[in-house]
Protein backbone atom coordinates (compact mmCIF):
# COMPACT_ATOMS: atom_id res chain seq x y z
CA UNK A 1 0.00 0.00 0.00
CA UNK A 2 1.61 3.73 -0.78
CA UNK A 3 -0.40 7.10 0.14
CA UNK A 4 -1.52 8.91 -2.99
CA UNK A 5 -2.63 12.11 -3.18
CA UNK A 6 -6.43 12.22 -5.36
CA UNK A 7 -4.95 14.13 -8.43
CA UNK A 8 -1.87 11.45 -7.93
CA UNK A 9 -4.26 8.54 -8.28
CA UNK A 10 -5.67 9.96 -11.34
CA UNK A 11 -2.61 10.67 -12.75
CA UNK A 12 -1.07 6.99 -12.27
CA UNK A 13 -4.73 5.94 -13.49
CA UNK A 14 -4.07 7.80 -16.92
CA UNK A 15 -0.49 6.79 -16.97
CA UNK A 16 -1.27 3.24 -16.43
CA UNK A 17 -4.02 3.01 -19.68
CA UNK A 18 -1.78 5.01 -21.36
CA UNK A 19 1.16 2.70 -21.26
CA UNK A 20 -0.37 -0.52 -22.05
CA UNK A 21 -3.12 0.75 -24.77
CA UNK A 22 -1.14 3.05 -27.81
CA UNK A 23 -4.82 4.30 -29.00
CA UNK A 24 -5.18 5.97 -25.29
CA UNK A 25 -4.36 9.94 -25.64
CA UNK A 26 -4.64 13.47 -23.74
CA UNK A 27 -5.87 16.24 -24.58
CA UNK A 28 -6.98 19.74 -23.11
CA UNK A 29 -5.89 22.87 -22.76
CA UNK A 30 -2.49 23.10 -20.68
CA UNK A 31 -2.71 19.43 -20.02
CA UNK A 32 1.22 19.07 -21.77
CA UNK A 33 3.96 21.20 -20.74
CA UNK A 34 2.10 22.88 -17.91
CA UNK A 35 0.69 19.34 -16.91
CA UNK A 36 -2.73 20.25 -15.99
CA UNK A 37 -4.21 23.03 -14.30
CA UNK A 38 -4.29 20.83 -11.43
CA UNK A 39 -1.24 18.44 -12.48
CA UNK A 40 -3.25 15.48 -13.03
CA UNK A 41 -1.15 15.39 -16.49
CA UNK A 42 2.34 16.30 -15.02
CA UNK A 43 5.21 14.83 -16.77
CA UNK A 44 3.27 12.59 -18.89
CA UNK A 45 3.87 14.75 -21.74
CA UNK A 46 7.88 14.03 -21.71
CA UNK A 47 6.89 10.74 -21.62
CA UNK A 48 4.57 9.88 -24.01
CA UNK A 49 5.01 13.21 -26.76
CA UNK A 50 2.73 15.94 -27.91
CA UNK A 51 0.89 13.66 -29.85
CA UNK A 52 -0.19 11.54 -27.47
CA UNK A 53 -0.54 14.47 -24.73
CA UNK A 54 -2.35 17.34 -26.95
CA UNK A 55 -1.64 20.99 -25.95
CA UNK A 56 -5.39 22.30 -27.59
CA UNK A 57 -6.14 26.01 -28.47
CA UNK A 58 -9.05 27.59 -25.79
CA UNK A 59 -11.63 26.00 -28.45
CA UNK A 60 -13.51 23.59 -26.36
CA UNK A 61 -16.13 23.12 -29.00
CA UNK A 62 -13.65 21.96 -31.54
CA UNK A 63 -11.29 19.86 -29.47
CA UNK A 64 -14.23 18.16 -27.96
CA UNK A 65 -15.91 17.60 -31.56
CA UNK A 66 -12.02 16.46 -33.10
CA UNK A 67 -11.62 13.91 -29.93
CA UNK A 68 -15.19 12.26 -30.71
CA UNK A 69 -14.12 11.73 -34.42
CA UNK A 70 -10.98 10.19 -33.47
CA UNK A 71 -12.92 7.68 -31.13
CA UNK A 72 -15.25 7.01 -33.84
CA UNK A 73 -11.85 5.94 -35.63
CA UNK A 74 -10.55 3.80 -32.42
CA UNK A 75 -8.62 6.00 -30.68
CA UNK A 76 -9.42 6.51 -26.80
CA UNK A 77 -9.22 10.15 -25.95
CA UNK A 78 -9.21 11.46 -22.26
CA UNK A 79 -10.36 15.49 -22.53
CA UNK A 80 -9.17 17.10 -19.50
CA UNK A 81 -11.79 20.58 -18.94
CA UNK A 82 -9.72 22.84 -17.23
CA UNK A 83 -12.70 23.54 -15.35
CA UNK A 84 -15.25 21.16 -16.26
CA UNK A 85 -18.00 24.92 -16.51
CA UNK A 86 -16.11 25.42 -19.67
CA UNK A 87 -17.53 22.08 -21.22
CA UNK A 88 -20.68 23.85 -21.61
CA UNK A 89 -19.32 25.36 -24.72
CA UNK A 90 -19.18 21.90 -25.78
CA UNK A 91 -22.64 20.96 -25.42
CA UNK A 92 -23.20 20.43 -28.70
CA UNK A 93 -20.76 18.11 -29.44
CA UNK A 94 -21.30 16.22 -26.09
CA UNK A 95 -25.33 15.77 -26.32
CA UNK A 96 -25.50 15.42 -30.41
CA UNK A 97 -22.59 13.59 -31.18
CA UNK A 98 -21.03 11.53 -28.39
CA UNK A 99 -24.35 11.20 -26.69
CA UNK A 100 -26.06 9.73 -29.82
CA UNK A 101 -23.90 8.28 -32.57
CA UNK A 102 -23.52 4.90 -31.49
CA UNK A 103 -27.53 4.66 -31.17
CA UNK A 104 -28.14 6.27 -34.85
CA UNK A 105 -25.04 4.58 -36.56
CA UNK A 106 -26.96 1.44 -35.42
CA UNK A 107 -24.15 0.47 -33.33
CA UNK A 108 -21.92 0.74 -36.29
CA UNK A 109 -19.59 3.10 -34.22
CA UNK A 110 -18.40 2.64 -30.41
CA UNK A 111 -17.36 6.14 -28.67
CA UNK A 112 -14.73 4.88 -26.04
CA UNK A 113 -13.92 8.92 -25.17
CA UNK A 114 -13.69 9.98 -21.38
CA UNK A 115 -14.44 13.60 -20.54
CA UNK A 116 -12.84 14.31 -17.10
CA UNK A 117 -11.94 17.62 -14.55
CA UNK A 118 -12.27 19.67 -11.86
CA UNK A 119 -15.68 20.86 -11.18
CA UNK A 120 -17.75 21.87 -8.14
CA UNK A 121 -18.07 24.99 -5.19
CA UNK A 122 -14.48 25.57 -5.04
CA UNK A 123 -13.41 28.10 -2.27
CA UNK A 124 -14.20 31.81 -3.71
CA UNK A 125 -13.93 31.05 -7.44
CA UNK A 126 -16.72 32.45 -8.58
CA UNK A 127 -19.90 31.81 -10.75
CA UNK A 128 -18.46 30.96 -13.63
CA UNK A 129 -16.02 28.20 -11.95
CA UNK A 130 -18.44 26.73 -9.32
CA UNK A 131 -20.22 24.95 -11.99
CA UNK A 132 -21.82 20.95 -11.25
CA UNK A 133 -22.34 20.32 -14.57
CA UNK A 134 -24.17 16.84 -13.47
CA UNK A 135 -27.50 18.05 -13.62
CA UNK A 136 -27.11 19.94 -17.35
CA UNK A 137 -26.44 16.66 -18.44
CA UNK A 138 -28.14 13.94 -16.68
CA UNK A 139 -31.17 14.10 -19.45
CA UNK A 140 -28.87 12.85 -22.27
CA UNK A 141 -28.85 9.46 -23.72
CA UNK A 142 -26.14 8.08 -24.62
CA UNK A 143 -23.85 9.30 -21.25
CA UNK A 144 -22.54 7.74 -18.04
CA UNK A 145 -22.19 9.98 -15.82
CA UNK A 146 -19.82 9.24 -13.07
CA UNK A 147 -18.27 11.46 -9.69
CA UNK A 148 -15.32 9.96 -7.82
CA UNK A 149 -14.90 11.14 -4.16
CA UNK A 150 -11.67 9.66 -2.69
CA UNK A 151 -8.39 8.47 -4.36
CA UNK A 152 -8.97 5.05 -4.39
CA UNK A 153 -12.24 5.20 -6.00
CA UNK A 154 -10.50 7.69 -8.27
CA UNK A 155 -8.09 5.66 -9.69
CA UNK A 156 -10.35 2.91 -9.93
CA UNK A 157 -13.18 4.25 -11.68
CA UNK A 158 -11.01 6.35 -14.05
CA UNK A 159 -8.94 3.43 -15.40
CA UNK A 160 -12.39 1.41 -16.00
CA UNK A 161 -14.15 4.65 -17.94
CA UNK A 162 -11.42 4.54 -20.13
CA UNK A 163 -11.59 0.58 -21.16
CA UNK A 164 -15.13 1.81 -21.89
CA UNK A 165 -16.70 1.54 -24.95
CA UNK A 166 -19.36 4.63 -24.22
CA UNK A 167 -18.41 8.23 -22.99
CA UNK A 168 -18.36 8.71 -20.01
CA UNK A 169 -18.68 11.96 -17.77
CA UNK A 170 -15.40 11.98 -15.29
CA UNK A 171 -16.41 14.77 -11.99
CA UNK A 172 -13.71 15.51 -9.93
CA UNK A 173 -13.99 17.91 -7.14
CA UNK A 174 -12.22 21.08 -7.26
CA UNK A 175 -11.31 20.41 -3.31
CA UNK A 176 -10.79 16.85 -3.33
CA UNK A 177 -7.87 16.83 -5.31
CA UNK A 178 -5.36 17.18 -2.14
CA UNK A 179 -7.21 13.85 -0.33
CA UNK A 180 -4.53 11.35 0.43
CA UNK A 181 -5.12 7.48 0.74
CA UNK A 182 -3.30 4.39 0.78
CA UNK A 183 -3.77 2.51 -2.38
CA UNK A 184 -2.96 -1.07 -3.46
CA UNK A 185 0.13 -1.68 -5.54
CA UNK A 186 -1.44 -3.93 -7.52
CA UNK A 187 -4.18 -2.92 -10.51
CA UNK A 188 -7.76 -2.44 -9.81
CA UNK A 189 -10.86 -1.50 -11.38
CA UNK A 190 -14.12 -0.59 -10.27
CA UNK A 191 -17.79 -1.05 -11.84
CA UNK A 192 -18.62 2.57 -12.89
CA UNK A 193 -22.65 1.73 -12.23
CA UNK A 194 -22.33 0.91 -8.33
CA UNK A 195 -22.72 2.71 -5.66
CA UNK A 196 -20.92 2.35 -2.52
CA UNK A 197 -22.24 1.33 1.07
CA UNK A 198 -19.74 3.72 3.01
CA UNK A 199 -21.08 3.38 6.45
CA UNK A 200 -23.99 0.53 7.09
CA UNK A 201 -26.99 1.66 9.65
CA UNK A 202 -30.63 1.36 10.43
CA UNK A 203 -32.08 4.74 11.00
CA UNK A 204 -31.64 6.51 7.95
CA UNK A 205 -30.73 6.28 4.33
CA UNK A 206 -27.86 9.29 3.34
CA UNK A 207 -27.38 9.39 -0.18
CA UNK A 208 -24.58 11.05 -1.35
CA UNK A 209 -21.77 11.83 -4.00
CA UNK A 210 -18.45 13.85 -4.63
CA UNK A 211 -17.52 16.51 -2.32
CA UNK A 212 -20.64 15.84 0.03
CA UNK A 213 -19.96 12.20 0.93
CA UNK A 214 -17.19 14.27 3.01
CA UNK A 215 -19.75 16.72 4.73
CA UNK A 216 -21.88 13.62 5.36
CA UNK A 217 -19.13 11.49 6.89
CA UNK A 218 -18.37 14.33 9.34
CA UNK A 219 -21.99 14.85 9.95
CA UNK A 220 -21.83 11.10 10.73
CA UNK A 221 -19.44 11.69 13.49
CA UNK A 222 -21.38 13.80 15.54
CA UNK A 223 -24.65 11.70 14.98
CA UNK A 224 -22.77 8.80 15.96
CA UNK A 225 -22.15 10.71 19.73
CA UNK A 226 -25.99 11.00 19.52
CA UNK A 227 -27.09 7.40 19.29
CA UNK A 228 -28.19 7.70 15.70
CA UNK A 229 -27.17 5.40 13.24
CA UNK A 230 -27.48 6.56 9.34
CA UNK A 231 -26.87 4.12 6.71
CA UNK A 232 -24.28 6.10 4.48
CA UNK A 233 -24.08 5.63 0.47
CA UNK A 234 -22.02 7.60 -1.81
CA UNK A 235 -23.88 7.18 -5.26
CA UNK A 236 -20.86 7.33 -7.36
CA UNK A 237 -22.85 6.48 -10.53
CA UNK A 238 -25.01 9.29 -11.16
CA UNK A 239 -26.01 8.17 -14.85
CA UNK A 240 -27.19 4.87 -14.67
CA UNK A 241 -28.12 4.98 -10.81
CA UNK A 242 -27.67 1.89 -8.79
CA UNK A 243 -30.96 1.28 -7.64
CA UNK A 244 -30.07 -2.32 -6.45
CA UNK A 245 -28.11 -1.16 -3.84
CA UNK A 246 -30.16 2.38 -2.91
CA UNK A 247 -33.49 -0.03 -2.84
CA UNK A 248 -31.57 -2.57 -0.88
CA UNK A 249 -30.87 0.52 2.04
CA UNK A 250 -34.08 1.88 1.74
CA UNK A 251 -36.28 -1.30 2.41
CA UNK A 252 -33.86 -1.34 5.68
CA UNK A 253 -34.17 1.89 7.13
CA UNK A 254 -37.42 3.39 5.26
CA UNK A 255 -36.23 6.93 5.85
CA UNK A 256 -33.99 8.92 2.73
CA UNK A 257 -32.27 12.02 2.98
CA UNK A 258 -30.45 12.83 0.14
CA UNK A 259 -26.88 15.33 0.20
CA UNK A 260 -25.32 16.95 -2.92
CA UNK A 261 -24.08 20.01 -4.07
CA UNK A 262 -26.06 20.16 -7.26
CA UNK A 263 -28.77 23.24 -7.47
CA UNK A 264 -32.22 22.13 -6.22
CA UNK A 265 -34.04 22.70 -9.42
CA UNK A 266 -33.69 20.04 -11.69
CA UNK A 267 -30.55 18.47 -9.66
CA UNK A 268 -29.94 14.69 -9.31
CA UNK A 269 -31.51 14.82 -6.05
CA UNK A 270 -34.98 15.85 -7.94
CA UNK A 271 -34.30 12.76 -10.16
CA UNK A 272 -33.68 10.12 -7.32
CA UNK A 273 -36.77 11.61 -5.28
CA UNK A 274 -39.17 10.80 -8.55
CA UNK A 275 -37.52 7.38 -8.81
CA UNK A 276 -37.57 6.32 -5.46
CA UNK A 277 -41.43 7.52 -4.94
CA UNK A 278 -42.15 5.22 -8.58
CA UNK A 279 -40.51 2.19 -7.20
CA UNK A 280 -40.49 2.28 -3.39
CA UNK A 281 -43.15 4.40 -2.34
CA UNK A 282 -44.47 1.94 -0.08
CA UNK A 283 -40.86 1.38 1.91
CA UNK A 284 -40.79 4.94 2.47
CA UNK A 285 -42.05 5.77 6.30
CA UNK A 286 -41.33 9.64 5.96
CA UNK A 287 -41.51 12.26 2.74
CA UNK A 288 -37.80 11.97 0.82
CA UNK A 289 -35.84 14.99 2.24
CA UNK A 290 -33.09 16.62 -0.14
CA UNK A 291 -30.75 19.08 0.75
CA UNK A 292 -29.35 20.68 -2.13
CA UNK A 293 -27.84 24.14 -3.06
CA UNK A 294 -29.29 27.25 -3.36
CA UNK A 295 -30.83 27.98 -6.50
CA UNK A 296 -28.49 30.95 -7.42
CA UNK A 297 -25.28 31.63 -9.34
CA UNK A 298 -22.07 30.71 -6.27
CA UNK A 299 -20.76 34.13 -5.19
CA UNK A 300 -17.34 35.07 -4.70
CA UNK A 301 -17.46 36.08 -1.11
CA UNK A 302 -16.68 33.58 1.17
CA UNK A 303 -19.28 33.69 3.59
CA UNK A 304 -21.99 33.79 0.88
CA UNK A 305 -20.44 30.98 -0.89
CA UNK A 306 -20.89 28.91 2.43
CA UNK A 307 -24.12 29.70 2.82
CA UNK A 308 -25.27 28.48 -0.72
CA UNK A 309 -24.15 24.68 0.08
CA UNK A 310 -25.05 22.22 2.64
CA UNK A 311 -22.86 21.99 5.32
CA UNK A 312 -22.63 19.26 8.24
CA UNK A 313 -24.51 20.75 11.01
CA UNK A 314 -27.85 20.96 8.34
CA UNK A 315 -27.16 17.10 7.54
CA UNK A 316 -26.84 16.36 11.65
CA UNK A 317 -30.49 18.75 12.39
CA UNK A 318 -32.32 16.82 9.05
CA UNK A 319 -31.40 13.04 10.58
CA UNK A 320 -32.72 14.22 13.98
CA UNK A 321 -35.25 15.62 12.31
CA UNK A 322 -36.63 12.91 9.93
CA UNK A 323 -35.55 10.14 12.78
CA UNK A 324 -38.30 11.91 15.34
CA UNK A 325 -41.12 11.59 13.03
CA UNK A 326 -43.55 9.05 14.06
CA UNK A 327 -44.86 6.68 11.55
Amino acid sequence: MAQTLLFNALRAAIDEEMAQDPTVYVLGEDVGHYGGSYKVTKDLYQKYGELRVLDTPIAENSFTGMAIGSALTGLRPIIEGMNMGFLLLAFNQIANNAGMLRYTSGGNFKIPLVIRGPGGVGRQLGAEHSQRLEAYFQAVPGLKIVACSTPYNAKGLLKAAIRDENPVLFFEHVLLYNLKEDLPEEEYLLPLDKAEVVRSGKDVTILTYSRMRHHVTQAVKTLEKQGYDPEVIDLISLKPLDFETIGTSIRKTHRVIIVEECMKTGGIAAELIASINERLFDELDAPVLRLSSQDIPTPYNGTLERLTIVQPEQIVEAVQKMVAMKV
